[in-house]
């Protein structure tokens, strides 16, 4: 592994699937993501993408900011910014901040850089646990909601609707930032 973080994310998802009782190929056939690429993450032998962890931790029951505040062993109410953890995709270079202190607090708010040009997309029940707002805080966005594009500018603000496939694509030639606020769905 090239940094701490993703060491213990590996940590952090192997005695999550542990906890839950579900062995790998079990967590391999909720997620989507192959039994031999879960192993080699678990053993910090690949370094996951935000795709991956996105579905790993949607079949594990919680949000990718869950699993990267377990991994931080977050627990306090107040976090300052340098003390916020981020989490940087290799494929893409999407910067992803968890902005909100605590684990499990019922919102989440989580910054994201995403590079000029770059898309990262999501199967539909990554959005499954939670609803989602997205808020443009410098440059454009285009976020793909099923069939549906929207283009975002600073200061736009999106709520989700019912679960789709998702993709968040930079089509400009300068970095976008927005921020991602969670809140979970009630069973």
């Amino acid at each position: 592994m090239s940094d701490p973080l993703s060491a213990s994310l590996a940590a952090t998802l192997q005695s999550t699937r542990l906890d839950q009782n579900l062995s790998a190929n079990a967590l391999a056939e909720s997620s989507g993501v192959s039994r031999a690429m879960i192993g080699k993450i678990e053993r910090g032998e690949a370094q996951p993408t935000a795709v991956l962890l996105g579905r790993l931790s949607a079949a594990l029951g919680m949000t990718l900011s869950e699993l990267i505040a377990r991994a931080e062993h977050g627990d306090r109410r107040l976090v300052r910014a340098a003390d916020q953890p981020t989490w940087t995709d290799p494929d893409t270079g999407y910067v992803r901040r968890a902005v909100s202190p605590s684990l499990g607090g019922p919102l989440e708010l989580v910054e994201v850089v995403l590079p000029a040009g770059a898309e990262v997309a999501f199967p539909a029940h990554t959005y499954a646990l939670t609803h989602h707002q997205i808020w443009v805080l410098d440059g454009h966005l285009r976020f793909r909601e099923g069939d549906v594009e929207h283009e975002l500018d600073a200061g736009d603000c999106l709520q989700l609707g019912t679960p789709k496939p998702c993709a968040y694509v930079n089509p400009t030639g300068e970095p976008v930032r927005y921020l991602v606020a969670l809140a979970r769905r009630h069973a």
